[in-house]
């Protein structure tokens, strides 16, 4: 009986292949589809107050990205899969329930 254990074949899993993919703490497309919108801001507008509104937006949104990575790193596809599938799964007290 001991011996069928020690015959188990172990594959080792890189950690990097499991962990969320984070940038800046936070979530990778959100931080970056951040900065794009903060830079189309600075220089569409070329103002410096442009500038700096760029600047604060960017900072606010990836304090608050980091934020919610830090509750869940995975809630954004966690989010748009609940959208996507809010049509089948009806939320009902019972399968019985009447509509």
């Amino acid at each position: 009986m001991a011996e069928f254990g020690s015959n188990l074949i172990r594959s080792r899993i890189h950690r990097a292949l499991s962990r969320p993919n984070l940038l800046m703490g936070a979530d990778r497309e959100l931080v970056l589809l951040s900065a794009l919108a903060a830079v189309i801001l600075i220089f569409v507008v070329l103002t410096w107050y442009a500038a700096m509104a760029g600047m604060m937006f960017w900072l606010v949104a990836v304090a608050v990205l980091r934020m919610m990575a830090k509750a869940d790193p995975l809630m954004r596809r966690v989010y748009l899969r609940h959208v996507s599938y809010k049509s089948v799964y009806r939320a009902t007290s019972s399968p019985w329930r009447r509509y």
